[in-house]
């Protein structure tokens, strides 16, 4: 965030031009954008699609996808409005964060809800990246015993061993300074998420051509009552909503872009590429998941052994999984880190626990509040993993959770204040029905998310 250090007073346009000292170079361009944005959207959630689509059917599985591709779409347009705000003082107020904008054009009311919506929403990120990684480190270890043992062998392992190695991992990357030093991390992540996907939708489409039919059908996979078809399809919304939105650390990505081209021409860009590319891969991955799988069509479909040959691909496809969510766990608690830490340095100005550093390295400050708490989240995450290590339930529930007021309510609100639009004018109108419509689909896909968790919890 720049830093105001004079002010320089027109005498004819009567302008105020705030001279700034930037203590951080902002040199992000569209292809750290396009790559933070991949490693955030591409994550646990697109191997839940071929499951997604197999309990919505062929027609309203693909459209449920490209929906939620529109809303996330329409989300980082809103929030491109929202960057920079005018200010009394400075003349203008750079909203580097996604709470630092609803504070400054809603109000601190706001910013409270506001606060405790986006700290859920890091910290359910980081349960389920947890969840997923232990299962494809899993999965290598079975893959290797099914391809000495055969297919029949039991080849049974449990989830804790490698929850605890993920998070002995995070506890360590944990101790990047901040956002802006993730850069490296985010461009692995994304080769790795680009990666297991296409691996992902090729042995789907390698399946089909050996069945040498498409599975599936229009339906989704039959249930023996409306009551159970309409859970499952509740759940299947939860989990698509949770693959698609970014919204929550857009606004940190846009604050790492320089200032010329102008941030929001060079993050509307990279919005569109970012989705237009997940959602393409995204369709590949769910629909040749169902296609080769059908009625059977496995909950992740690296994990779920529809597929055991070639068992080396199958291996190196769930490493770049677990690559990818070392990088995508850092993405979306460095936020969460920022906002805590900023907190704590307010509240402690003299405290060395808070400001001393016990090392410096090359690119590390050790910190020992920095390392007492981000240890303490990363030990909480883990916990909380092993106590629900349920894959489809807890990705339902997590992307429906705060999906609405994270990508939709809060974005149509701080554009509606940004261009002082009216109650009752055409477009005000069409954004609150745009904010119901989403809201009762969202609402229905928490409430199957939940049932199901709650089911698989205690059967």
């Amino acid at each position: 965030m720049y830093q105001p250090s004079a002010r320089i007073l027109g005498t004819k346009t009567k302008e105020i031009v705030t001279m700034c000292v930037p203590p951080v170079e902002r040199s992000g361009t569209v292809w750290t954008a396009l790559a933070h944005i991949i490693t955030a959207v591409i994550g646990s959630g697109v191997l839940s699609l071929a499951w997604s689509v197999s309990r919505l059917g062929w027609i309203a599985g693909p459209l449920t996808m490209l929906a939620f591709a529109s809303v996330t779409l329409t989300s980082a347009f809103l929030l491109c409005n929202c960057y920079k705000s005018p200010d009394p003082h400075d003349g203008f107020h750079r909203n580097g964060s996604y709470l630092d904008a609803v504070q400054r054009i809603l109000g601190k009311k706001s910013a409270c809800i506001c606060g405790i919506i986006v700290g859920i929403n890091f910290i359910k990120l980081g349960i389920v990246y947890t969840i997923t990684s232990s299962i494809s480190m899993r999965a290598i270890q079975r893959s290797n015993c099914f391809h000495r043992e055969g297919r029949k062998a039991a080849c049974k392992y449990g989830h804790t061993y490698y929850m605890l190695i993920f998070g002995v991992i995070q506890v360590i990357v944990s101790q990047i300074p901040d956002f802006r030093n993730t850069e490296w991390l985010s461009i692995i992540a994304a080769i790795m998420s680009f990666t297991y996907s296409t691996i992902g939708a090729a042995l789907g489409l390698a399946k089909v051509i050996e069945n040498g039919e498409i599975k599936g059908s229009i339906g989704g996979v039959p249930t023996s009552t409306a009551a159970q078809k309409v859970w499952s399809i509740s759940q299947a919304l939860g989990d698509i909503a949770f693959a698609f939105p970014f919204s929550v650390i857009f606004l940190e990505i846009m604050d790492t872009l320089k200032s010329n081209p102008p941030e929001k021409v060079t993050m509307k860009k990279a919005s569109v590429v970012a989705v237009c590319i997940t959602t393409f891969f995204y369709l590949c991955c769910g629909g040749f998941g169902y296609a080769a799988f059908g009625n059977s069509t496995p909950g992740n479909l690296l994990t779920g052994f529809g597929f055991y040959e070639p068992y080396w691909l199958i291996n190196f496809a769930n490493a770049c999984v677990v690559l990818h969510l070392v990088g995508g766990y850092q993405v979306f608690s460095q936020p969460l880190y920022a906002n805590i830490e900023k907190f704590l340095a307010k509240t402690f100005p003299d405290s060395r626990f808070v400001h001393g550093d016990l090392k410096r390295m090359p690119g590390l400050r050790l910190n020992a509040m920095r390392l007492c708490l981000r240890t303490a989240y990363v030990g909480f995450t883990t916990g909380f993993s092993m106590l629900f290590p349920y894959f489809n339930q807890v990705v339902g529930v997590a992307g429906a959770i705060n999906f609405w007021p994270v990508v939709v309510y809060f974005p149509v609100e701080m554009y509606l204040v940004k261009k002082n639009i009216g109650s009752w004018t055409s477009k005000s109108i069409i954004l609150r029905v745009y904010c119901f419509a989403t809201l009762l689909v969202i609402l229905f896909a928490f409430v199957g998310s939940i049932k199901g968790l709650i089911t698989a919890r205690f059967s």
